[in-house]
């Protein structure tokens, strides 16, 4: 996708110098900076830390790690402490576990003298795929898109989303944003209400940033302001990513995304969740029991950073010392509040039969 004009990957190999080249988000809006992972060390910092993420994306930046390693040594016994050193760097994003368990499969396969250019062949395998199953979902989203635009006759579509899953949570396109784009280039009139999504803003910070790249007309709102616009008809439909969906069709995300759901179900407004069928989790069928919840960091709710008015980054306390501090980084939307997921294999109800057509 573009910056300032010029199409960028979220993360890349440097042929020549055979490291990854990723985008360190955590610097972003502001400042664009790429940032250069030269071991497994550096790949788990990037995922734990959050210079990558999102779901898809943090999968590929792990297999891309697995292959950093195997330069420097390929045995059996390097394969499996490095798949186990990356497993829990972030442990609700299912697409983490699905990448080091695809290529730890087939590493074993492989003699050891074999391992360091097939893990690299893998990383790219998982890193195109990802591409061209974003590019497919933008492609089914932009269906429901085209049926709203018929019903409206032709007037601006309003879509409300949470979080950031653009191009940076995925290798390019996304996965919630990719149909926005697509419909923006087709000329389609789009507006976006773009969550905030404290206490990380990845909302206000990223999905801004991306739709201003695209030139795509968007309005920053409040976490809590989702359900007022839509009670007053000011949103057509909400579109979220996921960072991993149960076999029954519950859909994990960042944080508010259920009090979302619920407001969109009360006013009769679609939710649809984007997603690669890799993030939906077979296994996970309980999701008040299978689903771990990450606890992240206190500081992400204590403390705010910004720029100020001398362009100097900064971080302030807002919270009184001494209060305790929960920092719940998702939350699980059941399936019934879910209209429909969208997958690079189509569009299916959220539910169990479905889910299952999408696998067959």
């Amino acid at each position: 996708m573009k910056v300032k004009g010029k199409n960028y990957k979220s993360i890349w190999l440097d042929k020549k110098k055979l490291v990854v080249v990723v985008i360190d988000q955590r610097l972003l809006p502001h400042k664009f900076k790429l940032l250069y992972l030269r071991n497994i060390k550096d790949v788990k910092k990037a995922i734990k830390n959050m210079v990558v993420r999102g779901a898809p994306l943090i999968g590929v930046t792990a297999a891309y790690g697995i292959y950093l390693s195997m330069k420097k040594d390929s045995s059996d016994r390097n394969l499996n402490n490095s798949i186990n050193f990356l497993r829990n760097a972030r442990p609700t994003a299912v697409n983490l576990s699905w990448a080091l368990e695809f290529v730890k499969k087939r590493l074993l396969k492989a003699g050891a003298l074999n391992r360091v250019e097939l893990s690299k062949q893998i990383a790219d395998e998982i890193s195109d795929n990802d591409i061209k199953c974003c590019k497919r979902i933008a492609e089914n989203g932009l269906k429901i898109i085209l049926g709203i635009k018929k019903r409206k006759k032709n007037k601006t579509i309003n879509i409300l989303t949470h979080c950031n899953a653009g191009w940076l949570a995925t290798v390019d396109w996304g996965t919630a944003l990719s149909p926005i784009f697509l419909a923006h280039r087709k000329k389609i009139k789009i507006h976006v209400w773009v969550d905030e999504t404290r206490p990380r803003n990845q909302g206000s910070s990223l999905t801004a940033w991306e739709l201003l790249q695209e030139k795509i007309p968007h309005t920053i709102i409040t976490d809590n302001a989702g359900g007022h616009i839509m009670q007053h008809g000011m949103v057509d439909m909400c579109i979220t990513g996921s960072d991993r969906t149960t076999s029954n069709g519950d859909v994990c995300n960042k944080i508010g995304t259920y009090l979302k759901a619920l407001s969109a179900f009360d006013n009769k407004i679609p939710f649809y969740v984007a997603l690669p069928s890799n993030t939906i989790d077979l296994n996970s069928k309980n999701y008040l029991k299978d689903i771990p919840i990450e606890q992240r960091n206190s500081d992400e709710l204590t403390h705010i950073k910004g720029i100020n008015s001398k362009g100097n980054n900064i971080k302030i306390r807002i919270t009184p010392k001494g209060s305790k501090v929960k920092n719940y980084s998702f939350d699980v939307t059941p399936a019934k509040y879910v209209t429909r997921l969208i997958t690079e294999k189509g569009i299916f109800k959220a539910k169990k039969s479905e889910i299952k057509k999408i696998f067959s």
